[in-house]
């Protein structure tokens, strides 16, 4: 059983990511983490229910996503996150039909995606989008369009372990990232590869691009580097949520996972640009982390917030700044940087003036 408060707490920036504008009113009526009415996912699942009678499959995604929420560690979780993609199909198939559902095969296991812009004719330069290890791919799909209309070919996967990712989540999971970039070889330039990894997929993507040219840029936020891994006191002060969510996925307690820290000898060595959105006082990514990249990185932009993991209270600024960092690693110029910077400042202005929360 998860901690309730804490799910709440932890949600909110999903919530916000996904324009959920009635959360808090939803999350008022849950009360324990079991199933049926007052329960996390059976309220979830009767508002996404209701939406999806309504004609709503988009908006149905969304609260099925919340559903199963943090892993989908009961049947009604697991059941919540199947229906999740089935009504980001029916929203797709309509409404979005420039996003394709995508099956490649890595290491002789079948891994559901979603692209747009992938084209054996028109090779563009490939974004890898992942989300963190209690979010799925249906929650970052939508955005595929916008990064083919700037140029490129892009994919959503999720995280190995979470949804249609049967590769396991292990110290060798950067290995299936370069495994996917050879299924895609032939419709995308894969030699020309960025990432918009998040949370614990931007720690993946860093560690893949040690050993895999093809990647030319991470952009990534509340990744945890080193000292997550290897600090005993910080990993005491983890809120349980991310300790549960990481022992469900390995099969192993946060102590387990010391090998998965990222060496300082080996960031130092990367030659690609890193864009990395810190949260001052994030509860699960450690300071040392962001302070080591500093001292290791030679290119690497950083975006501060005074916030909480995931900066729940600047969606839209990290949104556009982390877009905006991608087409500077493309040295992409003109009208489209210009318009993101633009877009930047006045949700950087936004978030200044909004009310602390």
């Amino acid at each position: 059983m998860n901690d309730v408060d804490e799910l709440k707490q932890f949600v909110a920036v999903h919530a916000r990511g996904q324009q959920i504008p009635d959360f808090d009113r939803v999350l008022a009526r849950i009360t324990t983490d079991g199933e049926g009415p007052g329960s996390w996912t059976g309220e979830w699942c009767a508002e996404a229910e209701r939406l999806q009678q309504a004609g709503k499959p988009l908006e149905a995604c969304r609260r099925f996503i919340m559903a199963r929420f943090p892993f989908t560690g009961t049947p009604a979780r697991l059941a919540a996150a199947e229906h999740a993609v089935t009504a980001f199909e029916s929203w797709r198939a309509t409404a979005a039909p420039d996003i394709r559902r995508l099956e490649v095969e890595v290491d002789g296991r079948k891994i559901g995606c979603w692209e747009s812009g992938l084209s054996a004719t028109d090779r563009r330069p490939l974004l890898v989008l992942m989300g963190g290890n209690v979010s799925v791919k249906e929650q970052w799909a939508p955005a595929l369009p916008v990064f083919r209309r700037l140029g490129m070919a892009a994919l959503v996967v999720d995280l190995p372990g979470i949804g249609e990712n049967p590769v396991p989540y292990d110290e060798h999971s950067h290995r299936f990232l370069s495994g996917l970039l050879d299924a895609v070889a032939d419709r995308a330039d894969t030699s020309r590869t960025y990432a918009l990894a998040l949370s614990f997929s931007g720690h993946l993507a860093l560690r893949c691009a040690m050993d895999d040219a093809r990647i030319h840029g991470v952009v990534t936020a509340g990744a945890p580097i080193n000292a997550f891994f290897t600090d005993p006191a910080w990993q005491a002060r983890v809120p349980r949520i991310t300790a549960d969510t990481l022992t469900h996925l390995t099969g192993r307690d946060l102590a387990g996972l010391r090998a998965w820290a990222l060496p300082a000898e080996r960031l130092a060595a990367l030659d690609i640009p890193v864009a990395y959105v810190a949260s001052l006082r994030d509860e699960i990514v450690p300071q040392e982390d962001i302070r080591l990249l500093r001292r290791t990185v030679g290119d690497l932009r950083v975006l501060e917030h005074d916030d909480v993991h995931a900066a729940p209270g600047h969606v839209a600024e990290s949104k556009f700044w982390s877009a905006l960092a991608l087409l500077r690693m493309r040295r992409v110029r003109g009208a489209q940087p210009a318009v993101l910077g633009l877009m930047y400042g006045a949700a950087r202005l936004r978030a200044r003036l909004a009310p602390v929360r």
